[in-house]
C-alpha cells in the first residue's frame, strides 16, 4: 500500500510530491520531489502508483468546490475548530482563479480510479483520494498550541520554524502509529541512506527554502493519507462531506473519545 502526498501549487508554482510505502509495519519514504506542470505531476503519480496498485493520495488543495461564491463548508470549519491555532484555511469558490486548476486535478485523479474517500474502511486496499490541510494536521500530530509559521515572515524566522517541522517529522512521526521509519533503521542501510538523501536540508536562501517547505508539506500530506487509511474515523476528523467538499484532519494525539468526536463533527454539518 502506498501513500502519496501532493502539496499542489494552486496557480502555476511548483508542487511538492511525496511517496510513502507501508512495508514491514512501517512507512518508508520512496520519493520526495517537486514538479511544476500538472502533466508532470500526473506522470509522477502514474509512475509511483501504476494502474491497479492501491494507494491513498492526500492533496493539499480544494479538489471539490460546489459553491460559486463565498467559502466552502470545510473552509469555515477549519476556522471554527482551528482558528485559535491560526490554522484556518483560505476560502475556495468557483469564481477564484485557482478553482479550475484544483478541481480538474481532482478529476484527473478520479479518471485514474482514485475515488474521493470522505469515509473509509480502515486498512482496506483500494485507490482513494482525500483533501488534506497540513497546518491543523501538524498542530494535532505534534501536540502544538499554534501552527509552525514557516510560510510567512522574515527568512531567518521561517527557516527556524521549518527546522522545527523537520525535527518533528524525523523524531516524532517514528513514534506514532503508523510509524514513519526512523531514517537510520529504514529496512536496510541503502534504504536509510536513500531516505536521508531525499529529506531536504534546510537552506538559507528564499527560493531553496520554499522548495524544502513544499517537500516537507507533501510528506505531511502523505502521512495524513496513511493515518486516514490506518485509523479511519476512529482517530480522524472529517470536516464536510462529498457534497460540500471535505478536509481530513488527524485528531489530536492522545485525545480521548477520538472516534465519537470525529464522527460528530461531520454529522453535525452534513445537514
Amino acid at each position: 500500500m502506498k501513500f502519496i502526498g501532493i502539496d499542489l501549487g494552486w496557480k502555476s508554482q511548483p508542487s511538492g510530491l511525496c511517496c510513502l510505502e507501508w512495508a514491514e509495519n512501517q512507512l518508508q519514504i520512496l520519493d520526495l520531489d517537486r514538479k511544476e506542470a500538472i502533466a508532470d505531476i500526473l506522470n509522477w503519480v502514474d509512475t509511483c502508483v501504476p494502474p491497479g496498485e492501491s494507494a491513498v493520495i492526500g492533496v493539499d488543495a480544494p479538489t471539490l468546490i460546489p459553491n460559486a461564491t463565498g467559502s466552502r463548508l470545510p473552509d469555515k470549519l477549519t476556522h471554527k475548530y482551528f482558528g485559535k491555532y491560526h490554522a484556518g484555511c483560505y476560502p475556495a469558490n468557483l469564481n477564484l482563479p485557482f478553482a479550475e486548476r484544483t478541481v480538474n486535478f481532482g478529476l484527473e485523479l478520479e479518471s485514474r480510479g482514485f475515488a474521493h474517500a470522505p469515509t473509509i474502511e480502515p486498512q482496506k486496499p483500494g485507490r482513494y483520494q482525500i483533501e488534506v490541510f497540513p497546518h491543523p494536521a501538524i498542530v494535532h500530530l505534534f501536540g502544538l498550541e499554534r501552527i509552525l509559521k514557516y510560510k510567512k515572515g522574515r527568512l531567518s524566522d521561517r527557516r527556524q520554524e521549518l527546522i522545527k517541522l523537520y525535527n518533528y517529522i524525523t523524531q516524532t512521526l517514528p513514534s506514532l502509529n503508523p510509524p514513519l521509519c526512523p531514517l537510520r533503521l529504514c529496512g536496510s542501510l541503502r534504504q536509510a541512506a536513500k531516505a536521508s538523501t531525499l529529506l531536504p536540508q534546510i537552506p538559507t536562501t528564499g527560493a531553496q527554502l520554499k522548495a524544502a517547505e513544499d517537500k516537507l508539506d507533501s510528506l505531511i500530506c502523505a502521512y495524513v493519507a496513511a493515518y486516514w487509511w490506518y485509523w479511519g474515523e476512529q482517530r480522524n476528523l472529517v470536516l464536510g462531506d462529498r457534497t460540500t467538499g471535505y478536509i481530513v484532519v488527524p485528531q489530536r494525539i492522545g485525545e480521548r473519545g477520538q472516534g465519537d468526536r470525529g464522527k460528530g463533527i461531520r454529522d453535525r454539518y452534513d445537514e
